[in-house]
């Protein structure tokens, strides 16, 4: 039976079906450019954003000597701004000026790192130094004093002995006024200023866990320096975890140069910081890197970051 329709070309066909494919190809392809480039402007957007700390993982604290030339003033207007909560190794008259920016003192500083209670001949001026500093503290409502084995060549076990015996007369007081007294362990093998302490006794994190153990109170504890502890001893995330209980505190700094926490150094933050949070720990981990550029908040701000796990 005869028709009008015609009969249908394959080629033709073929041609319409490969245009229509090409124009939904390009619309898809215009989509995802528009798209990317959304999600390009946006993240340049973010990165323009200076980082402030988003999680309460790990609660950051700045050690004040580290940071010059900023003042205390200004070092805290840097906290605030970054998320730090605390900023540290700070004398008692310091303590109004935190306040007013709403932040801690993490750590108190006392006696210095050279005379300590491993040699007898120097309890009465550590002691004389801690009492005040625990006093301040406590009416501040901080939770950390600082003290130290000292610089000094008595043997291991006699330092222990003295460092017991020493400690003793003071752990009391901080016992009633409830604030911790933390030896910080410090490397002894690099011999550059303010990097290193030939000679230093408290050199390893057992030396202060036995004197701990041998004072017997609550309120005497280990800082522990996760910059030195990797210098003697390495082996880091398994001491943490095996020495928790001693632990009230914790600083950083990259190795080797006590410089910034970023890739140029070997210890791996993130990891650390995670090891300490799995901890269940709820102190403060005092950023203590001297900073190898001249722009301080900055890099503050990039430790800050590294260490908001």
């Amino acid at each position: 039976m005869p028709t009008n329709d015609k009969p249908t070309n394959g080629k033709t066909c073929k041609a319409n079906s490969a245009r229509a494919i090409s124009r939904r190809r390009a619309i898809a392809g215009a989509g995802a450019a528009i798209a990317g480039a959304s999600l390009a402007g946006r993240a340049a957007a973010a990165e323009d954003v200076p980082y402030r700390i988003e999680r309460d993982r790990i609660r950051q604290s700045i050690c004040s000597w580290c940071y010059k030339p900023l003042s205390i003033d200004e070092l805290c207007k840097a906290a605030v701004e970054i998320g730090y909560q605390s900023i540290e190794l700070l004398q008692p008259q310091h303590f109004a000026t935190i306040k007013k920016h709403g932040l801690a003192c993490a750590m108190t500083s006392s006696h210095g790192f050279a005379k300590g209670f491993a040699d007898p001949a120097h309890h009465a001026e550590c002691i004389e130094k801690l009492g005040p500093a625990i006093d301040a503290t406590a009416d501040a409502g901080f939770p950390n004093v600082i003290t130290f084995s000292g610089i000094t060549k008595i043997s291991k076990e006699d330092g222990i002995k003295n460092a017991v015996a020493g400690l003793k007369k003071i752990v009391g007081h901080a016992e009633r006024r409830k604030v911790n007294l933390c030896i910080e362990m410090l490397n002894s093998r690099v011999a550059v200023e303010m990097k290193g302490h030939p000679g230093y006794l408290a050199d390893n994190v057992e030396w202060v866990v036995e004197v701990c153990k041998r004072v017997g109170s609550p309120r005497l504890k280990l800082l522990f320096d996760v910059y030195h502890v990797q210098i003697m001893q390495g082996d880091v995330i398994q001491r943490i975890n095996d020495f928790k209980e001693y632990i009230a505190h914790y600083h950083t700094a990259g190795n080797p140069g006590r410089g910034d926490l970023d890739d140029d150094q070997e210890i791996n933050y993130p990891a650390v910081m995670n090891a300490i949070a799995a901890t269940g720990y709820q102190g403060y981990v005092g950023q203590e890197f001297i900073p190898k550029g001249k722009d301080v908040v900055a890099a503050l701000r990039a430790a800050a970051r590294t260490c908001d796990v």
